[in-house]
């Protein structure tokens, strides 16, 4: 018989999550783009727990956007000022001092995130030409990945968490919105990982790995677009072709 799960925060009850998040109020809106892997195989994917701690915010599921109805209607509202948050020439860097978005007038800024990995990213934007044509935002990282159960396909990449943390702070600082709980994400991650590496080193769970993490340091790079784990967002460039 499978363990019951609660199925706000996909872990199993015993486990749950939820009681001890306190979802933040927010005046930007967050959209989580989901890949239907990340949606179905990865149940406690950072993308999750960082829709868990927002209360103004929402996670839609697919590959394709443009017909997607939840999301053609949030991009067509115009109540809301949609920005994608992808790296790029042409993006806005929240982090340069001057850099400006542009007038808001009385909408809300709509912050889109694809939570995917790189390779599944890549396509998911160049199947969603509306996507394309948004305005992006992206800003240099005030630390380096805490990420250290999971391989970082580049320098200064981070999960979706960290991302939305690090955008928080950006926002917070230029006056667009306020970061009530900026401790909760982080802790939140950490608290995360530190189950996932007790798990892997406790050997009354044959089931869960076959070895304890090695450093982050310790690793190999990835080979490949399946190397390239979870989303990363880079503070200046565009995200790394796959190779083959």
């Amino acid at each position: 018989m499978s363990r019951e799960t609660c199925y706000r925060c996909f872990w199993p009850k015993h486990l749950c999550w939820c009681d001890t998040i306190q979802p933040m109020s927010t005046r930007t809106r967050f959209v989580f783009l989901m890949h239907p892997k990340e949606f179905k195989q990865e149940k406690a994917a950072t993308g999750r727990l960082t829709h868990l701690c927002l209360a103004n915010s929402e996670i839609q599921m697919g590959i394709a956007f443009d017909e997607h109805p939840a999301v053609r209607d949030l991009l067509h509202d115009p109540r809301y000022f949609p920005v994608l948050v992808y790296p790029g020439p042409d993006a806005v860097n929240l982090s340069t001092p001057g850099a400006t978005l542009p007038e808001l007038g009385n909408r809300q800024l709509l912050v889109i995130l694809l939570d995917a990995t790189w390779s599944c990213a890549r396509k998911m934007l160049k199947l969603s030409p509306r996507l394309q044509r948004l305005p992006r935002i992206m800003f240099t990282p005030s630390a380096p990945s805490r990420f250290v159960i999971k391989q970082q396909p580049q320098e200064g990449c981070l999960s979706t968490l960290e991302t939305t943390h690090e955008l928080l702070l950006a926002l917070e600082q230029r006056g667009l919105d306020q970061y009530p709980l900026p401790e909760q994400l982080l802790g939140l991650f950490k608290r995360m990982q530190d189950f996932q590496i007790r798990c892997a080193t406790d050997p009354s769970i044959p089931g869960y790995r076959r070895h304890a993490y090695t450093a982050p340091g310790e690793r190999a790079a990835p080979r490949g677009a399946s190397g390239l784990r979870r989303q990363r967002y880079l503070p200046t460039t565009e995200p790394p072709a796959p190779r083959t």
